[in-house]
């Protein structure tokens, strides 16, 4: 059994299981923090970013005016934003049998997969994951379509011109496999390979192991896997949360007795509490309004958004904002807020409740009725001729590097009446900010991750006792910033074996077992001899028949009759002959038996010594050695086969036939 590590970033995974036949892809999370190198792309022509001074190498030999800009003292690339992509040439992923996708984050890659290495497999997806995901991606397409950018930098990639530059360029890993982002067509290929499955729903794959979904309470019909064959059983642990908020609590019991578990998605902010980031997130943006700024939330169109509204809901009238206009512009925003009503079975038991009250089981369904929330699909048409301020604007793309934040940045930037709030943890906030440099608009940065913790995980781990443990190499070490920490890492026995991107690993454990089927009557031909008080044998001759990875025992075909012939008769072959199978001994030789039993037959000089596995007796007179052990017994005697036979006719008088 092996696994590929496609991907190093430990919460957007992409690994590889071979297992049993069987070629299974573990996710395909995008490492969308690449974007951080490149320039915004406004939506409107930008001034400020079009007189940005090109970056020429200190001594002059480097001069990418065309594709190196300086700001701030930082350097990032003028042209259309790429993504960091899993690893393609680490094995053939025309390979890949299936994907299981855990949740919505994690299939950002798919077209990339599905679309471009002859993938002809199936995906295997939750509905909500489905669906939200297409949205994530159509948003992701739109925010790119929109503001093209002619021009594509190249050169800056060349290994001998990124050694020169200045980080974090110059530290950019794999910049050659970046990649431009999808198309619409391509997503809509891709998401038609996906089969949907619901939580606990069990999938064959090819009669060799079966896939089956459980609920990790992360997100919206988020999952995580468990991959068992009849006598192993693998568990696939990714972005998986305790906490009580919108979707289905976690289902930890179906995680016991893995032989191996994957783990991968902890939280990214582990001494962060998600309550406490709520109440600082509310207050902030309370005393913004009444100083009578505005209020910037850059976040995905999905996922703590609906925990955002819930909380202001609860927040609004309590702190005086009855009035304030709360706005949600995204290509996406009105079909986010509908389907999160919709997959009511989705839900935590309190929300599936209100559904048949009924009641909608989110809040944000009543600020939209009230006008308190209005949602636009982006800031042209309606929402400029209905925009007013001071209000809270809740947009993408949480990089600060494309969509309708980049707008905003640019009007309220310069006021420090303003505040922008950061509550999504991918993407560090001061790299996110660097391109706005200088900035006169607060920044707030609360970010709320409900994923598992260091202290969760090993709590969770203790209950469901895996045999072993697989993570990212970022889990078995203390993040860099705060090194004395060793609350902030896996500390498990044995220790989890680590993995990076681009490393194979073969995981410690054999199959030692395979299931196989008796046919009725060759079962009834079985005549079973008790070896001891409750268990019995029998031997059995038979054909193994294998197909579709099921093992069954057939009786053993009788030779046809040969066809009567008019033609001169042959000398008629013979059949082959089919030997009695030799008969299977158990029992063991007791010594002094033996002893005694050698003695009546005149052999008197034995000398006994004693073995780790048991005796070896020396027949003196005779030169033979007998070696009685506890799985054999050996007798070497050089050239007197007469007196070999009557020794061996001795053994078998102690041991019992079956």
């Amino acid at each position: 059994m092996k696994l590929y590590c496609l991907s190093g970033h430990p919460t957007l995974p992409c690994n590889v299981l071979k297992f049993k036949s069987t070629t299974i892809m573990l996710d395909c999370g995008l490492d969308t923090t690449s974007v951080l190198n490149f320039l915004p792309l406004p939506l409107v022509h930008s001034p400020r970013l079009s007189k940005l001074p090109s970056w020429v190498s200190k001594d002059g030999t480097i001069n990418l005016e065309k594709e190196l800009k300086e700001c701030a003292g930082r350097v990032f690339v003028d042209s259309q934003p790429e993504f960091c992509l899993p690893e393609r040439e680490l094995l053939d992923l025309s390979t890949v049998d299936v994907i299981l996708v855990s949740n919505y984050h994690c299939m950002m890659a798919l077209p990339y997969i599905t679309e471009h290495t002859g993938f002809t497999g199936t995906v295997y997806a939750t509905e909500p994951t489905l669906q939200i995901g297409r949205l994530l991606m159509e948003e992701l397409v739109n925010f790119m379509e929109r503001v093209p950018k002619a021009q594509s930098a190249t050169c800056w990639k060349n290994k001998e011109i990124q050694r020169m530059l200045p980080g974090p360029l110059k530290d950019a890993v794999d910049v050659w496999t970046w990649k431009r982002s999808y198309s619409m067509q391509e997503v809509n290929s891709a998401l038609s390979k996906v089969q949907l499955v619901g939580y606990s729903q069990k999938v064959e794959l090819f009669g060799a192991v079966q896939v089956s979904p459980l609920s990790s309470g992360y997100s919206l019909g988020s999952s995580n896997w468990i991959i068992q064959s009849h006598h192993e059983k693998v568990s696939y642990v990714s972005g998986s949360s305790l906490l009580t908020t919108h979707p289905q609590p976690m289902d930890q019991s179906s995680l016991k007795n893995s032989d191996v578990l994957i783990l991968t998605g902890l939280t990214q902010m582990p001494t962060a509490n998600p309550d406490g980031m709520l109440g600082e997130f509310c207050s902030n943006l309370a005393m913004t309004i009444r100083a009578g700024g505005n209020v910037l939330v850059p976040c995905y169109s999905s996922g703590v958004i609906y925990d955002l509204l819930e909380c202001l809901y609860q927040f609004i009238d309590s702190a005086n904002l009855g009035t304030t206009p709360f706005y949600f512009i995204s290509p996406v925003a009105n079909s986010s807020l509908e389907f999160s009503q919709i997959f009511a079975e989705w839900l935590c038991h309190n929300k599936q409740s209100k559904v048949y009250l009924p009641e909608p089981p989110f809040p944000h369904a009543e600020l939209i009725q009230t006008n308190k929330l209005k949602h636009y699909s982006s800031i042209h048409g309606d929402f400029s001729s209905e925009f007013r301020q001071p209000c809270v604007v809740f947009t993408g793309h949480p990089s600060l590097r494309f969509g309708d934040v980049v707008h905003f940045m640019e009007l309220w930037g310069k006021s420090s009446l303003n505040t922008i709030i950061f509550t999504e943890p991918d993407f560090s906030y001061l790299d996110a900010l660097a391109p706005y440099q200088p900035l006169a608009m607060k920044c707030v940065y609360c970010p709320i991750d409900t994923r598992l913790n260091f202290h969760q995980v090993s709590k969770l781990l203790k209950e469901v006792q895996p045999l072993h443990v697989v993570c990212p190499e970022q889990y078995t070490q203390p993040p860099q910033s705060q090194s004395h920490r060793s609350d902030l890492m896996l500390e498990l026995h044995p220790p989890p074996m680590p993995y990076r991107r681009c490393s194979v690993l073969s995981l410690p454990f054999r199959r030692r077992y395979e299931r196989v089927y008796i046919l009725p009557e060759l079962a009834n031909s079985l005549v079973p001899s008790e070896i001891k008080p409750g268990v019995s044998l029998a031997t059995v001759s038979a054909v193994l028949h294998s197909k579709d990875n099921k093992h069954t025992l057939q009786s053993v075909p009788k030779p046809p009759p040969a066809p009567p012939s008019k033609k001169r008769k042959r000398v008629p072959e013979e059949p082959p002959v089919l030997l009695a199978p030799k008969p299977l001994l158990s029992g063991a030789v007791p010594l002094e038996a033996f002893l005694a039993t050698l003695q009546k037959h005149g052999i008197t000089e034995v000398k006994v010594e004693e073995t780790a596995d048991g005796h070896i007796l020396h027949l003196q007179a005779e030169d033979t050695l007998i070696q009685l052990e506890e799985d054999g017994t050996h007798i070497v005697c050089d050239n007197n086969e007469p007196l070999r036979t009557i020794l061996r006719d001795l053994v078998l008088r102690f041991l019992q036939r079956l």
